[in-house]
């Protein structure tokens, strides 16, 4: 159990979820599910970032480490400084040794999540952030989650696939990540409401936010259905129908909401568990 904290608390944890939904990708593409460097690079990318922008809230806003969002790193500082440096490494030497055509894919995808948070100065005074842009952050971080974790197996298989493929996976990856990311606006209602940052729930409220967020996750479910309504991937339909209800469920059950690692772990692990289910689809039709 403390090594399932640790993974969640170091960001270590949705970094497998965003390596488990890339292998969902290659499923969803008609690949073999197998080990390759762009994996590696998705992994050390996401522990980056994730953990790169806690260090910079934790260097420039020392009373942050006094919140519950960042106790544990306040308790474990040195070792989040590891887990940091291993980060920065670990990505360094993926984008040292990864294919130039995987680098021109992320690169914009990187500099958008960059100057989302990083603001425009003039004479010493922020005029303009991405972030102050209405609701922005949340449609951000389901574009950048779909596109990061589609493109890769795209660009990396021999394979041609049609644009109209392409695009419905988009959508239905963004859909789902849409869904799971407007609990984590709920919870920072009040932070963003003193940074005046204007999200979908401080718009419309609570309710209407949670009804928007299981919306899309029928929707997703929608999409994938029609999408693989072959008979020969019935089997990838059910992998998705058990993600949109387990994940529906989990958004909605008032008791594990009240629970410390609702957010990081339940929320965020219903990435992981989509790629897993989709693996055991996969494996359990090849069986029959």
């Amino acid at each position: 159990m403390k090594l399932l904290y640790f993974s969640i608390n170091s960001n270590i944890f949705i970094s497998l979820a965003a390596v488990s939904l890339t292998f969902a990708t290659q499923v969803q593409l008609g690949m073999q599910p197998q080990f390759h460097p762009y994996l590696l690079l998705i992994f050390f990318a996401t522990l980056f970032d994730y953990n790169v922008h806690r260090l910079i809230t934790v260097i420039t806003n020392k009373e942050a480490l006094n919140s519950q969002k960042h106790r544990w790193v306040k308790q474990h500082l040195y070792l989040f400084y590891l887990v940091v440096a291993t980060s920065v490494i670990g990505f360094l030497y993926t984008v040292f040794y990864a294919d130039p055509k995987v680098l021109i894919t992320l690169a914009p995808i990187a500099l958008i999540t960059l100057f989302y948070s990083v603001p425009v100065f003039k004479n010493k005074k922020i005029i303009f952030r991405l972030r102050e842009i209405p609701c922005l952050k949340i449609f951000l971080i389901s574009f950048v989650w779909s596109a990061s974790t589609i493109f890769l197996p795209v660009i990396q298989s021999a394979r041609t696939f049609t644009k109209a493929t392409i695009l419905v996976m988009l959508v239905e990856r963004f859909l789902f990540v849409f869904a799971i990311t407007i609990p984590f606006d709920i919870r920072d209602m009040q932070a963003d409401t003193r940074q005046r940052l204007k999200t979908i729930p401080l718009l419309i409220g609570k309710k209407n936010s949670m009804m928007v967020a299981n919306t899309a996750l029928v929707l997703f479910l929608a999409v994938c259905m029609l999408h693989y309504n072959s008979f020969s991937l019935l089997w990838l339909n059910c992998a998705y129908s058990l993600s949109a209800v387990s994940t529906l469920f989990f958004m909605n059950n008032k008791k594990l909401q009240a629970t410390q690692y609702y957010h990081y772990g339940i929320l965020d692990g219903t990435m992981l568990l989509q790629g897993l289910f989709v693996l055991a689809g996969y494996y359990f039709h090849l069986i029959l």
